[in-house]
């Protein structure tokens, strides 16, 4: 018969229960403001609820009304420096972090509300209805609540989404040396998430002052946690994890301050993450003025007994008892709440003359339809004073680099200019460099800002979103294989790109996500994508992709400097190998955002490429004999191709060949032929002819992988069969 050993967490996992005693010596300010904030936020979600009911919300409306006293208890006692983000039902959140910005010093529920709570919350409302005046102009709406200044960075529509961000604040606060923390709000459902649990892992890792903070309401839409998941007490994903974790009654306020405190301690001293598990209540369904008994999946039972131990009920009762306020004070600060509401109602709305009985807002409150673009990306005015040099401008030694020792020496010299430069990815701080060497050095000259990551791509890269999201520091995240774009697919497509532009459009976002192709490596069909075409899909990247090492420093220079999140493609065996001339002592050039390089002049057709496929695109034509232009387009994303000279190009050969590696079904120049049969029809003399690899993903087998990847052969025989003639031999 085996030995057994019972073994035990490290990590703590407590109960916090309020007591009378706690009751009876809670500061009177402390609980005054708590009730004024937890009626300011009832009286806003009770009014979002009837513009709701009204069709006046374009959208769902994720009520929080029975989840206030989790938001005020938890978030009352962070200062300015500290950071929140939360999910789609976060008005609560949003409210209870803003609130305290622009009350620093505590709500009198006695008093007048000032000029500053009025704005807030009258700001709040416009955005949530979509209205100009809100936070990020009505394009977030109800789900996407941001206020930087204040520390709230952003509810999110994506469940569990958020998270990943959130340990970017956490890491930004723990490397600037403030014992600031981050607080990541969630629900029941999110924390079956893969990202929320990397994200754990990762902060336990690296020891991250954030607060993963779950509000239980019961349900994840329908569907309960106890049909979720094995252990319904979520609070116990905390300790296999070694994360510091309390379980509370989110239905009482002061239990959660209480719990706070105590994970605020634990995260202000340095010792890592903490999770608070609260238990609350959505008194509606998950969206809209309705209950959940009235879609058949709770009863009203169910929803009486939790209303009795109502969070606002709760503290007035403390507050009476301990004769803080009169019953009386506690009825006026309800009706001024709802007045206050019922004064913002009527400054956005009006009589709507469509529709007898029936209100509208006022015209000039929407947003001009006419920005709807505005914001996707900056304006790239970092550049304004930016000196450029190409190939041609150097008339000093030159030097012969490898490719792969030029990604290294470029990020080793941005890392000396630029102290917020962040490094992150897996073994990069390891292997002299990695697995190929692109991080050759720069552990050990920035111990500190090179990151080695646990395999969690969705954790790491929406970290690398925090980081830029918050500001301090600028990072660069690297991904092994381009297919694992996917494993971290809603953190680049949901979050980064659309982060500016969701939020408004006012805040940058500066990233760089190294990302490496792995096609003839023979590592098979899920390391082999050539991602462009994907990556273009998303408006908010700029994609970069250099042909040779000296390319490669200036477009690596001024991804670095972009404000905007930018992709670096980056060939493997095709183009790690090879060598080329750079500047023997210059690695602070730059190459500008949106300019191609025509790599060689000619009259029959212009060869479009990009990558390795211009070295093959350039030996195709001398075998050809066709007197192609070629240029390489070098960047890529549609706000950055070059149209210029593309387009002068094109007005004199007349024709267009398409040149790329990879797979046509996930193919780039799909897009770039549609752009270019529109934007040039009247210079075709034919159409747009593509070279491009097969229909498959490549194949592990030599044979199979050669025959899905297009090459010089497949360039010649595309340039033989359509342009050679007379006019077309050079």
């Amino acid at each position: 018969m085996p030995k057994s050993k019972t073994l035990t967490l490290e990590a703590p996992w407590v109960e916090i229960e309020s007591t009378q005693k706690d009751w009876d010596e809670a500061e009177p300010e402390l609980l005054k403001t708590m009730l004024a904030q937890l009626h300011i936020i009832r009286a806003f979600e009770e009014t979002a609820l009837e513009f709701a009911s009204q069709k006046l919300v374009n959208g769902p409306l994720h009520s929080s009304i029975g989840q206030e006293g989790g938001a005020v208890g938890s978030i009352i006692n962070l200062t300015a420096q500290d950071q929140i983000n939360g999910s789609h039902r976060g008005h609560h959140q949003f409210l209870a972090k803003t609130l305290g910005f622009v009350s620093p010093n505590g709500i009198d529920p006695n008093s007048d509300f000032s000029p500053e709570i009025r704005t807030l919350l009258k700001r709040t409302l416009a955005e949530i209805c979509g209205l100009a005046e809100g936070f990020c102009g009505g394009r977030g709406g109800s789900m996407h609540l941001q206020w930087k200044e204040s520390g709230s960075l952003g509810t999110n529509a994506i469940v569990g989404g958020a998270v990943p961000f959130a340990a970017g604040f956490a890491w930004s606060n723990k490397h600037a040396k403030t014992d600031a923390v981050s607080v990541t709000y969630f629900g029941d459902g999110a924390i079956n998430i893969g990202s929320v649990l990397e994200t754990f892992n990762l902060a336990a890792a690296w020891k991250l002052p954030i607060c993963f903070f779950i509000e239980n309401n019961q349900y994840a839409v329908s569907t309960t946690a106890e049909e979720s998941t094995g252990e319904p007490r979520l609070s116990a994903r905390g300790p296999g994890f070694k994360i510091a974790s309390w379980r509370v009654d989110g239905m009482d306020p002061l239990a959660v301050y209480l719990a706070m405190e105590q994970a605020l301690a634990h995260m202000r001293a340095g010792k890592g993450p903490t999770l608070i598990e609260a238990d609350v209540y959505r008194y509606f369904h998950q969206n809209g003025p309705f209950p959940g008994s009235a879609f058949g999946y709770r009863d009203k039972a169910e929803e009486a007994a939790w209303k009795e131990r109502d969070p606002i009920t709760m503290l007035e009762t403390q507050l009476i008892r301990r004769k803080l306020m009169s019953a009386a004070e506690v009825s006026k600060l309800k009706v001024r709440s709802q007045a206050v509401m019922t004064d913002i109602s009527d400054e956005l709305l009006e009589e709507n003359p469509d529709q007898v009985g029936t209100k509208r807002f006022k015209s000039n409150l929407w947003p001009d339809p006419q920005l709807i673009d505005a914001g996707i990306r900056g304006d790239l005015s970092e550049f304004d004073e930016i000196k450029y040099k190409e190939a041609q401008d150097f008339h000093g030694k030159t030097v012969s680099k490898k490719f792969i020792n030029v990604v290294a020496d470029v990020m080793l010299r941005r890392m000396e200019t630029d102290d917020s430069i962040v490094v992150m990815g897996e073994d990069i701080h390891k292997l002299n460099g990695g697995p190929r060497g692109a991080t050759k050095g720069l552990k050990q000259a920035f111990p500190d800002r090179v990151l080695g990551t646990p395999i969690s791509e969705a954790a790491f890269t929406g970290l690398a979103g925090g980081l830029a999201l918050d500001g301090r520091y600028r990072p660069v995240a690297e991904l092994m294989y381009a297919d694992f774009i996917w494993v971290a697919a809603d953190q680049i497509f949901n979050q980064i790109s659309k982060a500016r532009h969701m939020f408004g459009g006012k805040h940058d976002m500066p990233l760089v996500i190294r990302i490496k192709i792995g096609t003839n490596t023979g590592y098979g069909s899920q390391h082999s994508m050539d991602p462009a075409g994907i990556m273009n899909t998303s408006p908010g990247l700029r994609i970069a992709a250099p042909s040779t090492p000296l390319d490669y420093i200036g477009m690596m220079n001024s991804a670095l400097l972009c404000n905007d999140p930018v992709v670096m493609l980056e060939h493997d065996s095709d183009l790690y190998k090879i060598s080329g001339e750079v500047p023997e002592s210059d690695m602070d050039f730059y190459i500008p955002i949106g300019t191609a390089a025509i790599k060689r002049t000619g009259a029959a057709v212009t060869i479009l490429t990009y990558l390795s496929m211009v070295h093959k695109s350039l030996e195709a034509v001398e075998i050809s004999g066709v007197d192609a232009e070629v240029i390489d387009l070098r960047w890529l994303d549609a706000a950055s191709i070059d149209w210029n000279c593309i387009g002068e190009s094109i007005r004199k050969t007349n024709n267009v060949l398409i040149v790329e590696q990879g797979s046509r079904s996930t193919s780039y120049g799909g897009w770039l032929s549609d752009e270019i049969q529109r934007r040039y029809f009247d210079w075709l003399d034919s159409p747009v002819q593509r070279v491009s690899g097969s229909e498959s993903a490549p194949s592990v087998s030599f044979v199979l992988e050669s025959a899905a990847l297009a090459d010089t052969a497949k360039v010649v025989e595309a340039l033989v069969t359509n342009y050679r003639s007379e006019k077309g031999v050079s």
